[in-house]
């Protein structure tokens, strides 16, 4: 005759216990399954739009950060850009200092020109912010913008 092993009893005890504990324990009804709504057209709708409207917000934010430069200023760079003006459609003229120089570069559709090379700040401040003071429409405000810019520009080259 083999000893039954004391896992199977144990197994065979527990669960002997837990059939008479449930039989003997109240039970209480589940819950009745919600039927599964379904999406409308009206919903996806709103979803689609709502997706369109970030997307086009995420776009929007991306075209200002580059039509208006609002690019963080790197401190310690080798590379950086002093001014720039649009002079036609796609085309531009950017000042950039490398080192100790400036490079007058001509940027077009697909191509970058060097235009000139002159010794970093060499203009003096007079000569950097063009006089407003003959042309019509000029007024207080564009005066005190003019100043202000010069102020923060002396105060970035500080840095």
């Amino acid at each position: 005759m083999r000893r039954p092993r004391i896992s199977r009893v144990a197994a065979a005890l527990l669960a002997s216990l837990s059939f008479s504990a449930s039989a003997v324990l109240p039970t209480v009804p589940a819950a009745a399954a919600e039927p599964v709504r379904s999406f409308g057209a009206s919903g996806l709708l709103q979803a689609a739009l709502g997706l369109a409207l970030v997307v086009a917000l995420i776009f929007l934010c991306g075209w200002a950060v580059r039509r208006f430069g609002l690019q963080a200023s790197g401190r310690g760079r080798l590379l950086k850009v002093v001014s720039s003006v649009m002079v036609g459609q796609r085309e531009r003229v950017v000042v950039v200092e490398i080192g100790d120089a400036w490079l007058v570069l001509g940027v077009g559709a697909g191509q970058v020109r060097a235009l000139h090379t002159l010794p970093a700040k060499s203009l003096p401040q007079a000569q950097a912010a063009p006089a407003l003071h003959g042309l019509p429409g000029s007024s207080a405000f564009s005066h005190k913008l003019r100043d202000s810019l010069n102020h923060l520009n002396q105060l970035r080259k500080r840095e």
